[in-house]
C-alpha cells in the first residue's frame, strides 16, 4: 500500500468515521467492477479507494 498521509485524508472527510465508510464503500465498488477515476499503478483497491479520496474525486454522500 501506497503512503497517503492521514491528515490529507481527514481534510478531505472531516471525520475518521466518515473516511472508513468512505473508504470501504469506495473499494467495494472498485471490486464490484467499476472504474478506477485515478491513474493509480497499484492494483489492490483500498489503495486506489484511499488516493481517489486524496485527490478529491469521490465524497461522502449523507443518506446513502
Amino acid at each position: 500500500m501506497s503512503y497517503i498521509p492521514i491528515q490529507d485524508l481527514l481534510k478531505k472527510t472531516n471525520s475518521m468515521y466518515k473516511l472508513v465508510v468512505l473508504a470501504s464503500r469506495r473499494a467495494t465498488e472498485l471490486n464490484a467492477g467499476a472504474p478506477k477515476l485515478v491513474a493509480f499503478d497499484k492494483e489492490k483497491v483500498t489503495s486506489i479507494a484511499l488516493e481517489e479520496i486524496a485527490q478529491g474525486k469521490i465524497k461522502l454522500q449523507v443518506g446513502k
